[in-house]
């Protein structure tokens, strides 16, 4: 099997390569979750809470300043004039086509 240094790493933090590079043999355990973990994972979270958590992660967002919204419009706007463009005559040219071939 050929990989590299990371992917050895992290096959070997994960048990499923030995030390030696070799595949770890693999136990067949099964896990059952318990009826207080099924419990829990049927659980809701409450609004108040789920609000929280957005509020967290939305500031762990990186929010773009305003030149680089404007920027970043500009260049979709461009984009969609040319592809609105593109679109016009390719649909023109191929109206004439089949007129032509029709008539």
């Amino acid at each position: 099997m050929s990989m590299n240094r990371e992917q050895k790493r992290l096959l070997q933090r994960q048990g499923q390569l030995g030390a030696d590079g070799e595949p770890a043999a693999r136990s067949r355990e099964k896990t059952r979750p318990t009826a207080p973990a099924q419990a829990a994972q049927r659980s809701r979270t409450k609004p108040r809470e789920f609000l929280h958590e957005v509020g967290v992660e939305l500031r762990k967002v990186a929010w773009p300043s305003r030149a680089e919204t404007i920027n970043y419009s500009t260049v979709v706007l461009m984009t969609l004039v040319i592809v609105i463009i593109l679109i016009f005559f390719l649909d023109y040219g191929f109206s004439f086509v089949a007129r032509f071939l029709f008539k």
